[in-house]
């Protein structure tokens, strides 16, 4: 048999079905399960006498209880149904029988967990499914719910859930699970369940893939797929929301390149209002207007201007509108300047683990986006970027501490992260037990290793710690490669020529194109093409307060020093910071 869904349309029932009579049949303990799980097993079906139409040979009361549950609900999913080859009455009527006699456990909940045995001891989808006469999504769905911990099972069978937060479930890790079972125990706070729960496991929204602007094949961050529903999320909102705004700013650049006037990305969340607007082509002036919903929704509102711009224009008054200031670095750069800086710090605070204890307490009483308690992925914005920073004297060094911290744990030596490391049966008791039998100075050596993978990039946090511990870039940043060819701006890059090779190698060459003004930086940080070999070099964007090289601002780094440069109080010469005394 072809196993398959069919609208319920395309369905009607058969006279070689054993229930076959013209009188609707008695629905009254099937019709509540349909109304809250759907048709579970499937029809029996063989092709009709008209094109697309199927006969029912077994599955009556199933295709009658649907049909009441699509009224009530204005339509139902297609049915599950298993499809015969055209044949005889006889052969119908005999898989009609054998359908009605023969029947799966009700109980849903047992089913899944017999499935899922099943699946442990080695039978693939598709043998369960043949074996039961279920679709390969059946059989993917049931043994979704299978493999929930055993405990939430329990809450299901006992109808203390119910089957939407069931659902919802399956699309959590088992470390969410138990997060949402802890919530469960505790009477002071309140478990999310149905449409709430899917939000609360993704971050505050469910972020579907379709919405992405972005390539999804090659997006290397977890998408979770909902067996239960047409659609899939992405597990980290953080990851998407940068590779979906960088594609935003891709298109905002398109369009500023075609020649519109202003592009106007509206904050996340805001509403494009078309009667706070009114239509104005492109040589007119006319904007585009870009939406960017919280669900990642991302929609270009071409050819307007404002109704306040409108009004002005009709009375022949100047419209004041600010020219759009280009950013002094672009996307790709910033991100390199972020990744750099970040490797630097979270090295550096290898070095001073009582910082590295103060940073990790405030991140518990407040919290921080990655804190549940998450890993910095360090997305790049390219690969060159990404490999940039993996040979980085930085984060050599603190790799060799992380796998350092390993084998002091008893870890594998190859488990990519310390956090969330541990896979002990015991959980946190485990882990504690192993962490009382080790000294203080051995814990504290710990807590640097934990902080640095849990320091998020672009933060203030790194500008902070930076600036306190002295890291020092020149000592562990080196490239004469990846960052040479993300200088395009040619405003920088004929500063930056002229602090490495010098005014008057700059002026020379400030009419040159930038290919060439890069070529003379690679060769003096090289030692090429008979140029001296600058050592000890670093931009300004890598200090600790970091500088911009124009006043067009538009560095991420810079302006998040200069948002925490009032915490900082001046202090008397060869004495630590203030804020640092106090602490």
């Amino acid at each position: 048999m072809e196993l398959k869904h069919i609208a319920i349309s395309q369905l009607a029932v058969s006279p070689a079905n054993m229930r076959w009579t013209a009188k609707k049949p008695d629905l009254t303990n099937i019709l509540p399960s349909v109304r809250a799980r759907g048709i579970l097993v499937p029809l029996i079906v063989r092709p009709g006498t008209e094109d697309g139409s199927y006969e029912i040979v077994a599955g009556k009361r199933r295709y009658h209880a649907a049909l009441t549950v699509a009224e009530e609900q204005d339509g139902i999913d297609p049915l599950p149904c298993a499809v015969m080859e055209a044949g005889d009455d006889a052969a119908a009527l005999e898989a009609s029988l054998i359908e009605n006699i023969a029947r799966l456990d009700p109980d849903e909940v047992s089913r899944c967990e017999s499935f899922t045995r099943l699946a442990r001891e080695g039978r693939s989808v598709e043998d369960i499914g043949l074996t039961f006469g279920l679709t390969g999504l059946q059989v993917k769905r049931t043994l979704a719910i299978g493999n929930l911990l055993p405990r939430i099972r329990g809450l299901y069978r006992a109808e203390k859930i119910d089957v939407v937060t069931m659902r919802h479930l399956t699309l959590a890790t088992k470390a969410q699970q138990r997060e949402w079972l802890g919530l469960v125990d505790c009477p002071e706070k309140h478990a999310p369940t149905g449409a709430q729960l899917k939000a609360w496991l993704f971050g505050g929204s469910a972020i579907a893939a379709k919405v992405a602007m972005f390539d999804v094949a090659s997006y290397a961050g977890e998408i979770v797929s909902d067996l239960f529903g047409e659609d899939s999320y992405f597990a980290d909102a953080d990851a998407f929301w940068t590779a979906q705004m960088t594609e935003v700013e891709k298109q905002a650049d398109f369009y500023r390149d075609s020649g519109w006037s202003e592009v106007v990305v509206m904050e996340r969340g805001a509403h494009f209002n078309s009667w706070e607007h009114e239509r104005c082509p492109k040589k007119k002036g006319g904007k585009v207007f870009v939406t960017v919903s919280h669900r990642g929704e991302v929609a270009f509102h071409e050819d307007y201007i404002t109704s306040k711009e409108a009004r002005q224009r009709a009375k022949g008054e100047a419209i004041d509108t600010p020219k759009p200031v280009r950013p002094e670095v672009s996307a790709a750069l910033g991100n390199y300047i972020d990744l750099h800086r970040h490797a630097a710090v979270r090295a550096s605070l290898l070095s001073d683990p009582g910082i590295a204890l103060r940073m990790m307490v405030a991140h518990a009483i407040i919290g921080s986006p990655l804190w549940r308690v998450d890993v910095e992925k360090q997305r790049a914005a390219s690969e060159a970027i990404a490999e940039s920073v993996a040979v980085s004297a930085s984060e050599a060094a603190f790799d060799k501490a992380r796998r350092a911290v390993l084998d002091l744990l008893g870890f594998d030596r190859d488990t990519p992260h310390l956090v969330g490391g541990y896979d002990g049966e015991h959980g946190i008791a485990g882990l504690f037990v192993r962490l009382a039998n080790l000294s203080d100075e051995a814990v504290m050596a710990i807590l640097p290793v934990v902080m640095g993978e849990t320091l998020a990039v672009s933060s203030a946090e790194v500008e902070m710690l930076g600036q306190l511990i002295g890291t020092d870039m020149k000592t562990c940043w080196q490239d004469d490669n990846v960052l040479p060819d993300l200088l395009r701006d040619k405003q920088v890059l004929t500063v930056v020529l002229a602090e490495v090779a010098g005014d008057d190698v700059a002026e020379a060459n400030a009419e040159a194109t930038a290919k060439v003004q890069r070529g003379i930086l690679v060769d003096c940080l090289t030692g090429s093409n008979g140029r001296a070999r600058v050592e000890g070099w670093d931009p300004r964007w890598f200090a600790f307060p970091p500088t911009g090289y124009t006043d067009r601002g538009g560095v991420g780094c810079v302006e998040r020093s200069e948002r925490i440069a009032p915490l900082f109080v001046p202090a008397p010469v060869e004495a630590e910071p203030e804020m640092l005394q106090a602490a």
